[in-house]
């Protein structure tokens, strides 16, 4: 947890929000996103509304967190918002 940038922990699942300056710009990071859950085979709850994005991370064979949501986390990090 201490590798990630501004993660949080809600009700067992590793939460973040990433705002941009539009719509297009969020879309893009929720396609790129899309791709390091594809590498990974572990997918992310992804909202998208307008400019914001939020990823809710956990390990549904599992009912709880993994490393895995770490490791997706840290990747997703390494994008910028």
């Amino acid at each position: 947890m201490m590798e990630l940038q501004d993660w949080s922990l809600e009700s067992g699942l590793l939460v973040k929000e990433f705002n941009f300056p539009n719509f297009e710009a969020a879309l893009e990071f929720v396609n790129k996103v899309g791709e390091i859950a594809k590498k990974h085979n572990h997918h992310p709850d992804i909202i998208l509304r307008y400019n914001q994005v939020r990823m809710n991370l956990v390990t549904y064979e599992e009912n709880s967190l993994t490393k895995r949501d770490f490791e997706v986390a840290k990747e997703i990090d390494g994008l910028g918002s």
